[in-house]
């Protein structure tokens, strides 16, 4: 998943969801009275720098959609701070709509609901095969073993963005490769009012995203073999106290960073206010932000030690936006023609492009346009070094209470209050015991 990910929604509100599947999901915004109407909603995520950027990237495409089928389709691109609870909300109303992006992780959870279309041999054949799209992308369209739950529409990869001129004054050559760099440079870069590493500390989704990678690095993958929350592990509290203490005993990433949600650590950086970030495909966000291309690098995400690999290796998580139905549709047919368009090559790279993420369709990978140095770092890390979340219904409730525990930590370390191992074992346990029993 991509920017401003809030899984803004309880544990309680998702169990009852997950227990109403036979309300499913559903379309209430095809318009006409016969069974294939002409109109589509579509709900897009935001993945532009703004809701306008999206909406300028995204309707002319639509528009030569309709000209080709003679479909409209009605957009609303939805804030990730109100996706997941919209489309939760949906699932249970049937008032939602044909076609939605979904973050890759929420896959599992909403596959739980039984809203969502399950893409079966033959509904993979209506959009030109299943193997069309890379692996690493299809592992996270659902629980493995079952029907993938959505198809991938864009991939992506963490990896260190930072600031050339920053670097420079600071005579820094080259960005750090493991997280004891990370401390060290850190350090000469957090002065004069400037810090080294931004973060969004209130962002629940993006505070998983790096805990879980550094859970991974520690051994400790939050949920076990059999799909049981696994919280408080030693790997888990190492893993969150490695994350938090880079504000909390590093003081390499600012206070302030502890109420960041929306992006506001990449207006840092791109104003020379911070060196580095740890991001999703950023190199859009950044042109939208006034910076040149030549003004800032891409490296992989730090590891312990060594270089990025598999296991204790692992730099970032599989990342990536699906696209779901609505398996209660009025207009199922016309819904797999715009996944099937949206998946087609020429729309994938002229989304792609557009939004500086990789294809998940292999032969539009072949373009060019994803042979740039900053996407080869990303590339190489999905086919190299990227592990993806856990694919377990309870996925949403995970991000809910265990970002929201990151978060309060980060609060805690802001306020000057101590950061220890018994404090963050404690906010594990409280977010282990709010998520619903088996």
């Amino acid at each position: 998943m991509r920017r401003s990910r809030v899984a803004a929604i309880g544990a309680v509100t998702l169990s009852l969801v997950l227990t109403s599947a036979a309300c499913g999901g559903g379309s209430s915004g095809s318009e006409g009275s016969n069974d294939k109407p002409k109109t589509l909603t579509y709900w897009a995520s935001n993945q532009g720098a703004s809701l306008e950027v999206d909406k300028k990237v995204l309707q002319p495409e639509l528009d030569k959609f309709e000209k080709e089928t003679g479909i409209k389709v009605k957009l609303e691109v939805v804030p990730w701070s109100d996706l997941l609870n919209r489309i939760l909300t949906a699932t249970t109303s049937g008032q939602g709509p044909d076609v939605l992006n979904i973050g890759n992780t929420w896959s599992a959870s909403l596959q739980a609901t039984g809203a969502l279309l399950p893409w079966d041999a033959k509904n993979f054949e209506a959009i030109g095969g299943k193997d069309r799209f890379v692996d690493s992308a299809l592992g996270s369209t659902g629980v493995q073993g079952q029907d993938p739950a959505a198809v991938p529409l864009y991939s992506m990869a963490y990896a260190l963005y930072y600031n050339k001129k920053m670097f420079a004054d600071a005579g820094i050559e080259k960005p750090p490769a493991t997280w004891a760099e990370m401390a060290e440079i850190g350090k000469k870069l957090s002065k004069d009012g400037k810090w080294a590493l931004g973060a969004e500390g209130s962002n629940l989704s993006n505070n998983i995203h790096q805990v879980f990678v550094l859970g991974k690095q520690h051994g400790a993958d939050f949920f076990t073999p059999d799909g049981k929350p696994d919280f408080t592990s030693d790997g888990a509290v190492a893993a969150v106290k490695q994350y938090v203490d880079l504000m909390a005993k590093d003081k390499i990433i600012a206070p302030g960073n502890a109420e960041y949600a929306q992006n506001q650590s990449l207006s840092d950086f791109a104003k020379d206010k911070t060196a580095m970030v740890l991001w999703q495909t950023a190199s859009a966000t950044f042109k939208a932000q006034g910076m040149k291309d030549d003004e800032w690098g891409v490296a992989p995400a730090p590891v312990q030690s060594g270089t990025p690999g598999e296991g204790t290796s692992t730099n970032s998580m599989v990342a990536g936006i699906n696209l779901a139905v609505f398996k209660n549709t009025k207009n199922i047919d016309g819904a797999k023609k715009f996944v099937k368009f949206l998946t087609s090559d020429e729309e994938q790279k002229v989304l792609n492009t557009a939004y500086g993420s990789i294809p998940p369709v292999k032969s539009a990978q072949e373009d060019p346009a994803f042979n740039t140095p900053a996407l080869a770092v990303l590339r190489d890390t999905l086919a190299t070094s990227a592990s993806a979340l856990p694919q377990v219904p309870e996925e949403s409730q995970f991000e809910t209470v265990v970002g929201t525990a990151v978060k309060e930590l980060f609060a805690d370390a802001a306020a000057g209050r101590a950061v220890t191992t018994e404090s963050v074992r404690a906010k594990l346990e409280k977010a282990q015991q709010q998520m619903p029993a088996s």
